[in-house]
């Protein structure tokens, strides 16, 4: 959601290479975003000035009305919905029990991304915060989620990737990071989403040349080359490039 959806596809034209859909259903105003023919996300334009420039990360259900049901009992709050979006399925906006907020998809005609993990669209998410004793038995419940810890729980680094167990193979959905004194004091709880670059350092100088800001540098990890950035209305994300990894093993 953001105020200028013109200005958002020339950015994010020309950081990922994204092409764009304008509507959908009758009234509607967002634009779908397809990279190589295939939908990674859209945008919105914000019906409220006071509403956050933000990226939300979608989660996908095959009963949209059962699972809100679950985040209410679980704790969480139903921001909005379920609602039906013509006949593309059916969205619920939900915060966990720490206010992250996030959505829940339906997939009616539209099923969701088209393509992930692939450079060009989305790659990751993670949620912030400082309340996993709360927030991770929310998502273990609403979503059946598996954990794993890869950092130290309780430590400087405590980061739980969510799992899910799909036939022999495991596949890994996001990570829950909990925020330490290292992090700004009034930063809520949220989630961050990551998209694949070919190259990490040039999405970076294409961000700036486009006027947005970098707010972590480039840096090596075992999972890719990655840079925390915000684009020229506000948004923060996170671009990676997966092949370049360090540290690996």
């Amino acid at each position: 959601m953001l105020p200028d959806v013109a200005a958002g596809k020339r950015f994010y034209g020309e950081l990922l290479g994204w092409t764009f859909e304008d509507g959908g259903t009758p009234g509607s105003s967002y634009s779908l975003a397809l990279h190589g023919g295939r939908h990674v996300a859209a945008l919105l334009p914000k019906r409220d000035g006071r509403m956050p420039t933000t990226w939300t990360v979608y989660f996908a259900s095959d009963d949209a009305v059962r699972i809100a049901e679950t985040i209410r009992e679980a704790g969480g709050q139903i921001v909005t919905g379920p609602g039906q979006v013509g006949d593309f399925g059916t969205m619920v906006i939900a915060a966990d029990p720490s206010g992250a907020v996030f959505g829940v998809w339906q997939g009616g005609t539209h099923q969701g991304f088209g393509k992930r993990d692939e450079v060009g669209a989305f790659g990751w998410t993670e949620l912030y915060t400082r309340e996993k004793d709360a927030v991770d038995p929310f998502y273990r419940r609403v979503f059946g989620y598996e954990t794993e810890q890869i950092g130290e729980a309780g430590g400087d680094f405590d980061y739980e990737v969510w799992t899910l167990e799909r036939g022999s193979e495991i596949q890994y959905i996001g990570g829950r990071l909990q925020m330490g004194p290292d992090f700004p004091a009034g930063l809520p709880a949220h989630f961050r989403v990551y998209f694949v670059v070919g190259d990490c350092d040039e999405a970076v100088a294409t961000v700036r040349e486009l006027g947005g800001r970098v707010s972590t540098e480039p840096q090596d990890s075992p999972h890719g080359r990655w840079s925390s950035v915000i684009d020229d209305q506000g948004a923060h994300f996170t671009v990676i490039d997966t092949a370049t990894k360090v540290g690996e093993g």
